[in-house]
């Protein structure tokens, strides 16, 4: 599903682009992801709107680093080439390094899959007063290895049938775990870049007749692609199973970079800008400390 097509009528010219959103693109329970477009009206400043959300970003991010009570997990999942890379790296480009961990997530080692498939997830969870960002993460247990079930089966579980109710149970799992998280003080947001298959297509030749890109191809890229109607189902079935108020899914259109970019970073404001936040005042007898520091340093000659 596209955007909206802008006028050829040059005597009715179309209005100036909308201020993003952020609300728009919340999932909303009930819906198909199909119904999402996958190109926003593009947004002529949308480069302006990502540096203004930036900036705000960055106070955001010192705030939560003081206050220390709570911490953000960032899940970004799309299909290859939805641009989860470049997006997390404009939007974290004014953000302290000190206050934000990104963890990309491959195929599972062998210590890995001799624990639960949370585990290593788990690991990764950010500390009080940090974002941590989750490039695909625990939700691929649910969409790759479930358009290849073979994955699984290849594994030592304790059962051998895998079926509907197997993957029920899956997105059980991380409904509680993410309750959990919420009641522990992180803000879960997670964003499924909404990129169309012919837009896939145009990045993919760009991948190949580029040769500063061509590093990012992976041959698998095509095989996965014959699979894009299955992993429609499977990302259908996973953010309406898993989509909660404290834990949403937000559903970007990926066609244009700067929109979508602009669109996450606004998503981003949005929702950090509610959490109940403070910088801590100083504890007892050390007011007096500060008002003593001051007068001594303004004395110095």
């Amino acid at each position: 599903m596209r955007g909206e097509r802008q006028s050829q009528d040059l005597g009715h010219p179309d209005p100036p682009p909308p201020t993003i959103e952020a609300g728009a693109f919340r999932y909303r329970p009930g819906t198909s992801v199909a119904e999402y477009p996958t190109l926003w009206r593009v947004a002529k400043d949308a480069s302006d709107q990502l540096s203004a959300s930036i900036e705000r970003l960055s106070e955001l991010q010192e705030l939560l680093y003081a206050h220390n009570r709570r911490s953000v997990l960032l899940i970004f999942q799309g299909m290859d080439a939805a641009g989860k890379d470049s997006t997390i790296k404009h939007v974290t480009s004014g953000v302290n390094p000190a206050g934000f961990q990104v963890y990309n997530f491959s195929q599972p080692t062998r210590k890995e899959l001799d624990h639960n498939y949370l585990w290593a997830y788990w690991r990764a969870m950010p500390e009080r007063g940090r974002i941590g960002i989750f490039n695909r993460s625990y939700y691929e247990e649910v969409l790759v290895v479930r358009v290849h079930p073979e994955m699984i089966e290849a594994r030592p579980l304790p059962h051998e049938t895998i079926d509907e109710h197997f993957w029920n149970n899956r997105l059980d799992d991380i409904c509680h775990l993410e309750r959990h998280l919420h009641q522990s003080g992180t803000l879960v947001l997670k964003f499924f870049l909404n990129v169309s298959k012919d837009e896939q297509k145009t990045r993919l030749l760009g991948r190949l007749k580029r040769p500063d890109k061509l590093w990012k191809f992976d041959p698998r890229d095509l095989d996965e692609r014959e699979h894009w109607t299955e992993y429609q189902r499977v990302y259908q079935a996973a953010i309406e199973a898993t989509h909660t108020e404290q834990s949403p899914w937000y559903i970007v259109p990926a066609d244009h970079k700067w929109t979508m970019r602009a669109i996450v970073a606004a998503v981003l404001c949005d929702e950090i800008g509610r959490l109940e936040m403070h910088y801590p005042k100083p504890g007892n007898g050390n007011q007096s400390s500060v008002a003593e520091a001051i007068a001594r340093l303004e004395g110095e000659k």
